[in-house]
C-alpha cells in the first residue's frame, strides 16, 4: 500500500479453517483502501469486481438501525451528508468492517456480503435515494 492510502490488518482471503466459512460462492474481499481525502473507500473482491464508494453513498445505506430501520418499509432517508468523510474503518470478526464517519455514525457494521452488493447496486441505489430525497423536499446538503 502506498503511502496516500490508509489500510488496517483486514483479512486478505478467506480463512483456510475455523473461524467464519463463507458460503461457497460468497465474494471475499481480496484489498480494502480507503482514500481519506476524497471521502472514498475502494474494494477488490475476489469475483474480480472492484467498487468504489463514497463515504456518503455508504452512510445514507448504513446497515445500522438508524438508518434501516427494522424492517424494509422503515427505511430513514439519511439528508445532508453531502460532505461526510470516513474516520476509521475496523475490522469485526473476519465477516465484516465497521465504519466510523465524521458525523459520529458508527453503528453499521458492513458485512463483506453487503459491500458486495452495494457496489453491485449501486446505480439503482443511489438514484433511489436521489429521487427520495426530490420527493421529500431535501438536500443532500445539510
Amino acid at each position: 500500500m502506498s503511502a496516500a492510502k490508509d489500510s488496517a490488518d483486514f483479512p486478505q482471503s478467506a480463512p483456510s479453517s475455523g473461524g467464519y466459512e463463507p458460503a461457497a460462492g460468497t465474494p471475499w474481499p481480496v484489498e480494502v483502501r480507503l482514500f481519506r481525502e476524497k471521502g472514498e473507500l475502494e474494494i477488490d473482491f475476489d469475483d474480480n469486481n472492484t467498487f468504489r464508494y463514497t463515504a456518503e453513498y455508504l452512510r445514507v445505506e448504513s446497515p445500522s438501525a438508524e438508518v434501516q430501520g427494522h424492517g424494509p418499509s422503515q427505511k430513514k432517508i439519511i439528508a445532508g451528508r453531502r460532505h461526510v468523510r470516513i474516520e476509521a474503518i475496523e475490522p469485526v470478526g473476519n465477516y465484516a468492517i465497521r465504519i466510523r464517519f465524521d458525523d459520529k455514525h458508527d453503528t453499521g457494521i458492513f458485512s463483506w456480503a453487503y459491500l458486495h452488493e452495494l457496489g453491485v447496486k449501486q446505480p439503482e441505489k443511489w438514484e433511489a435515494y436521489l429521487a427520495a430525497l426530490l420527493y421529500r423536499g431535501l438536500s443532500r446538503d445539510a
